[in-house]
């Protein structure tokens, strides 16, 4: 081998690693035939692409999203029991579009009239359950607002219960993507409700519009919705190798066109990023020098589960540094923040977080702040 020849292969030795090292570009969110669309991962509520989030438009059926939480949140108080039995209402009984087929003056259980309203989008079922809640529709309406607000939906306002078109009652897909990640978050057990595919009640088998159910088995929920107005929408939701996306795409031209779009956008999410849990709460990440304490040194952690949602392949290049406080004095509360935790990738911020103390510190006795005040003479 040449000179030249040895040189030219030293350099491309040296140059191909680097080469190697430089990681792959995440393509561009695909572009979807939707009024407006949002792609969520669950646990670090990281946006993966969206359009138009924040766009207000009809929720339609879709609506009924925001009644289910609010009926687990009754039957978590025990305002309610899923044994209840409620009689139809002539209110509830001839309600349009979506019907469960309940009879008036009928009675029907909470546990039915939920399925009913979940696996069928029965707008007679979810009437019933909104009157026997809050005993009319429009006071229940009053506790969707207000829950809404508790939840962060912004550019949301309800009218009624169901989703029946009204030109004050809208939302975004933003918003329900925050309602989504709270129904699988707040109440998991009756999630599981949300994959059924078909129900049979008074003899009528009904199936689950979510065709993803059928197509696609990490997919576990969650809601259609069609109006004239709305179009055909859906927010969904799917688990795959430890990270939940939720999906919301708002003002289809039908619905194989909500299906695939809502597909395309999973799809998406679980090819170019993963999510990775980095700390538990209260996890004990660091210990630091307190003064003037009964104990010299207080752990400290973070307050909730840190998960980050990054680009595939990118866990290893994440670096995690953590501020402390220059000086910590007694008494120190449990949950008092005493730094920083900032996790990078690259030069970009992806995590900033508090770290508190994960344990209390007591003011420590005359003789001990003494020995402390002399020693930080000398520090």
């Amino acid at each position: 081998m040449t000179f030249i020849q040895s040189l030219i292969f030293i350099l491309f030795s040296l140059t191909l690693p680097a080469l190697w090292a430089v990681p792959k570009p995440i393509p561009n969110a695909p572009e979807i035939d939707a009024s407006s669309y949002i792609l969520l991962e669950f646990n670090s509520g990281k946006i993966l692409a969206e359009k138009n989030p924040d766009k207000k438009v009809e929720p339609a059926s879709i609506t009924k999203l925001m009644t289910a939480y609010l009926v687990d949140k009754a039957l978590e108080s025990g305002d309610i029991h899923l044994t209840d039995e409620v009689t139809i209402s002539e209110k509830a009984w001839r309600m349009k579009g979506s019907k469960m087929f309940v009879e008036v003056g009928k009675q029907v259980s909470v546990e039915e009239l939920i399925k009913g309203m979940i696996i069928q989008s029965g707008n007679d079922a979810t009437v019933a359950l909104a009157e026997h809640v809050a005993g009319s529709e429009n006071a229940f309406t009053e506790y969707m607002n207000h829950q809404a607000a508790l939840l962060g939906m912004k550019n949301t306002s309800f009218r009624n219960s169901t989703g029946w078109p009204d030109n004050e009652h809208y939302s975004t897909a933003r918003d329900i993507a925050l309602l989504s990640q709270a129904i699988i978050r707040d109440y998991p057990d009756s999630y599981r409700l949300y994959r059924e595919k078909e129900y049979t009640y008074n003899e009528i088998r009904q199936f689950n519009r979510n065709r993803l159910l059928w197509s696609d088995e990490s997919v576990d929920g969650l809601k259609t919705g069609h109006t004239e107005a709305a179009g055909y929408c859906l927010a969904s939701s799917a688990l795959k190798d430890g990270m939940r996306l939720i999906a919301v795409v708002l003002g289809t031209d039908s619905d194989k066109a909500r299906t695939r779009h809502s597909q395309t956008l999973l799809n998406y999410g679980f090819r170019f990023f993963e999510s990775n849990r980095l700390y538990q709460a209260n996890e004990t990440l660091k210990t630091a020098r307190v003064w003037y304490g009964e104990q010299e040194q207080v752990t400290l952690g973070v307050a909730k589960d840190i998960f980050v949602t990054i680009a595939r392949g990118r866990y290893k290049d994440l670096d995690a540094v953590v501020e402390i406080d220059p000086k910590i004095s007694a008494p120190v509360a449990m949950g008092q923040e005493l730094g920083r935790l900032v996790v990078k990738l690259d030069d970009e911020i992806i995590v900033a977080e508090p770290l508190v103390a994960t344990q209390a510190v007591n003011d420590g006795g005359i003789v001990q702040r003494v020995i402390d005040s002399v020693k930080l003479l000398f520090e």
